[in-house]
C-alpha cells in the first residue's frame, strides 16, 4: 500500500519530536487524520500562537509573552534568591512542587565540551551581572544530576564564589544521570529541602 505523499510527510514531521519513534508518529498522524477539522484547524492555531506570542523572559529566560514572565514580575516573589536551571521545562517542574518561592534564572542549556557548550553558549554573563545589580543573598544550583549538570554546577559554583553570595545545591533524592523535569514533585519537595550549601 503506498501512503498518500502528505500522510508520509506529517509522519516524518511527528517522528522529528523528542521522544517520538517512527511507530508514534504514525499513530498520531493517522488520530489527527480521522479527527474532525475543528481539532485539526485548533491544534494548527495553538502551534501557531505558541511560535508567534512565546518569548523569552528579559530577565531569567523563562518563556512568556511578555518582557518579563510571571514569576519575574510578581511582587510576591522573593527577589533574594535565585534558582539557577538549564531549561525552561525545569522551572515548570519545580513550580508545580509549590515550595519555592524565590525567582529563577534559566542558563539555555548546560556545559557539554562534546557537544562544543562551552560557558559562552549558556546565559552565564547575564547571571552574573543579574547577581551584581541585584544584590542577590543566595543562589540555587538545580541543575540535572548527570554528568552535563555536575559539570555546570562545578563551573558555577567556582566562578560565582567571588561574588560574596551564598550558594546551595539542590540534593539529589534523584537518581544520579536523571532530568528534574521527569521528577516526582515529592523527590524535587526533598531535594529542595535537602540543599546544600557549595563550598
Amino acid at each position: 500500500m503506498s501512503i498518500p505523499k502528505s500522510l508520509v510527510k506529517l509522519i516524518d514531521g511527528l517522528s522529528r519530536l523528542p521522544g517520538i519513534g517512527s511507530k508514534t508518529a504514525q499513530r498520531l498522524a493517522f488520530y489527527i487524520l480521522r479527527s474532525s477539522k475543528q481539532y485539526t484547524d485548533s491544534l494548527i492555531r495553538s502551534i501557531t500562537d505558541v511560535k508567534a506570542t512565546i518569548r523569552f523572559c528579559e530577565q531569567c529566560n523563562n518563556l512568556s509573552e511578555n518582557k518579563l514572565c510571571d514569576i519575574c514580575s510578581d511582587p510576591r516573589r522573593d527577589k533574594n534568591i535565585i534558582c539557577i536551571v538549564e531549561e525552561p521545562n525545569d522551572i515548570i517542574a519545580i513550580e508545580k512542587m509549590g515550595q519555592f518561592n524565590g525567582r529563577y534564572f534559566c542558563l539555555m542549556g548546560a556545559l557539554s565540551p562534546l557537544d562544543n557548550i562551552g560557558p559562552e553558549e549558556l546565559k552565564i554573563d547575564k547571571l552574573i551581572e543579574l547577581i551584581k545589580t541585584e544584590k542577590i543573598k543566595e543562589t540555587v544550583i538545580a541543575t540535572d544530576s548527570d554528568q552535563e549538570g555536575e559539570t555546570t554546577a562545578l563551573y558555577l559554583s567556582k566562578i560565582l564564589k567571588p561574588l560574596k553570595v551564598k550558594l546551595t545545591r539542590i540534593a539529589f533524592g534523584l537518581p544520579v544521570g536523571s532530568n528534574i523535569e521527569y521528577a516526582d514533585q515529592a523527590t524535587l519537595i526533598k531535594a529542595f529541602e535537602g540543599r546544600r550549601e557549595v563550598y
